[in-house]
């Protein structure tokens, strides 16, 4: 099957990166090759560990560790499939731009998405930028190391909206049969929870729990009914922040297991422009209007008003409430939730495909997106102790 490329503005200074690695990059173009670094089984003796940890810190000077690698290869490969949910969104309710290629926007769409805030296909378009900016970055770094980069191309299999705007080309994720989880909108409201330390949080809208439901209109079949889209928008607004909130704890949960000081500051610079998305999100959302689906019955509660209400679900209360953080003894202090480094990849893969983002994916897929995963997680650095 051919690969679909996704077509986006190349800067001046992009043109000549890609010149620069050209070589590199000519032996990883066509193929996606797992690559599993970390073989070796775990020393438990301290003396061993810390020689062993003193060993990959001066390797590290002079190049990438392997689970440095693999850390970054995984968070590409997170990036490419966040960048192919955002280019449906920008397609069908952004700006429509040379900065983003591709679609030509949904007029009903994009009008349903401003009921949550006026600038709604601003933030999609620049959201879709941002990680598109993310993915490049990443593997151009990966191949100017020598390392292979990460690939999904093959991937791109799932079928696009077929409503007016969008592109028909192939898909890695589904944004049509969305189980979307916003257990994110309790949980960075509780001072006392925390995933952490093995808490669960209640979902701010139940409904969208218990289904199948999308994000972007089907066909131009879901726009004809107002009440029906505007639940389309709204599920989309609640995607857009459970999205990104994974993102803002993905970044700095593997940060504690990088060696090499400029991979760390990779992962510290990006990962808080997640934080910023996931802000503006969860600002958003709380905009949603209540409403039941004519079409489903699925039910978006007014989360001001009984039996809601109260600081657990006030729209308003967006910054992180401060919370339990490494032992209960402590005061409780604002922070980005969950951060526990063991099995954060895995737990990521896990969370997303439970949410139905990948729905109708290949065994083979999900079998490289898992050895991704495990490859990142099985790294050691700074973290170590998190095994």
């Amino acid at each position: 099957m051919n690969t679909v490329k996704v077509q986006r503005k190349k800067s001046a200074s992009n043109k000549t990166s890609v010149k620069n690695t050209n070589k590199e990059s000519k032996a990883v173009q066509s193929t996606f090759n797992r690559r599993s670094f970390l073989q070796k089984g775990i020393v438990g003796a301290s003396t061993v560990a810390v020689v062993g940890l003193a060993a990959r810190r001066a390797e590290a000077k002079n190049g990438l560790t392997p689970g440095d690698a693999a850390i970054l290869r995984f968070l590409a490969a997170a990036e490419i499939l966040e960048t192919d949910l955002w280019q449906q969104y920008n397609e069908l309710g952004g700006i429509q731009d040379s900065e983003v290629l591709g679609g030509s926007g949904n007029p009903d769409y994009t009008a349903a998405l401003k009921v949550l805030d006026g600038d709604m296909d601003q933030y999609i378009h620049d959201n879709t930028e941002d990680e598109f900016t993310h993915f490049d970055f990443i593997n151009a770094y990966l191949v100017a190391h020598g390392m292979q980069p990460a690939n999904l191309d093959k991937f791109r299999t799932l079928p696009s909206s077929a409503a007016t705007g969008a592109q028909n080309i192939g898909r890695l994720t589904n944004l049509m049969e969305l189980t979307v989880d916003t257990s994110w909108w309790t949980r960075y409201r509780s001072d006392s929870k925390s995933p952490d330390f093995g808490d669960t949080c209640p979902q701010a809208v139940p409904g969208l729990m218990q289904g199948q439901f999308p994000a972007i209109p089907r066909s131009n079949a879901d726009l004809t009914n107002t009440t029906h889209l505007q639940a389309i928008a709204n599920t989309a607004g609640f995607h857009f922040a459970m999205i990104e909130q994974g993102g803002t704890s993905l970044y700095p949960s593997l940060a504690q297991r990088v060696t090499h000081t400029e991979v760390l500051r990779i992962l510290l610079s990006i990962g808080p422009t997640e934080a910023m998305h996931f802000q503006t999100w969860q600002d958003k959302a709380g905009n949603a209007p209540p409403l039941t689906d004519p079409t489903n019955g699925l039910v978006f509660p007014d989360l001001n008003s009984p039996p809601f209400g109260g600081e657990t679900f006030q729209t308003n209360l967006i910054m992180p409430e401060p919370t339990i953080f490494l032992d209960r003894k402590f005061p409780i202090c604002s922070i980005v939730r969950p951060t526990e480094t063991k099995g954060a990849a895995m737990g990521a893969v896990n969370f997303l495909t439970m949410t139905g983002l990948f729905r109708g994916q290949s065994p083979e897929f999900f079998a490289v997106l898992t050895g991704l995963a495990k490859d990142a997680d099985a790294a050691h650095g700074h973290g170590e102790g998190g095994n």
